[in-house]
């Protein structure tokens, strides 16, 4: 298993979380990656090879998402809330709760309590612009950022009024939005 400093080596490279972000989505173009990125496939090539040695890639150059899954079980468990996710609307009792269920950027658990679960939802639905709409494959991809089990939050958000589907398109109808600050 990659540990999580060697895995934060590997992908701060851009071309290799270009090449990450390709397999995200399907197996690797490699001229695709190549032409995006203003390079050669040679060298796209080799990198897709540190990839997949580092077991990142699936052997048809797909993302492993068990890989990156162990990287992120490695992280440490202690590890506080991001501020930057708690930053806004919350208030203080709001905080506490959420810094119960959420580790860094991670999700722990999804909460049994009513209650505590709208309020992670009401969280989970801020990572989504009103008025955009988004596919199922946005919708999972921006979900799985913060919990493996994206399909469970996605029918929760769509079960409490926190987004809406219609013809495989979601758009937020629910959550608090700030209002902008004054000059």
């Amino acid at each position: 298993m990659l540990s999580v400093p060697d895995f934060l080596r590997l992908v701060v490279d851009p071309l290799r979380l270009a090449v990450l972000g390709a397999a995200a989505h399907g197996p690797v173009d490699i001229d695709a990656v190549a032409a995006a990125m203003g390079t050669d496939a040679g060298r796209v090539q080799r990198e897709i090879g540190r990839l997949a040695g580092a077991g990142l890639l699936t052997p048809d150059l797909r993302l492993d998402i068990e890989a990156i899954r162990d990287v992120a079980r490695a992280l440490p468990a202690d590890t506080p809330v991001d501020p930057d996710l708690v930053d806004g609307p919350w208030t203080g009792d709001e905080v506490e709760v959420l810094s119960r269920f959420f580790r860094g950027r991670r999700l722990t658990s999804i909460p049994s309590a009513h209650a505590k679960r709208l309020l992670v939802l009401e969280r989970l639905v801020q990572e989504f612009e009103p008025g955009l709409r988004y596919d199922e494959r946005e919708v999972n991809f921006i979900l799985q950022l913060f919990y493996a089990d994206y399909a469970a939050l996605r029918r929760y958000l769509v079960d409490e009024g926190f987004l809406t589907r219609a013809d495989g398109v979601y758009w937020r109808t629910g959550g608090r939005v700030e209002a902008p600050e004054e000059e």
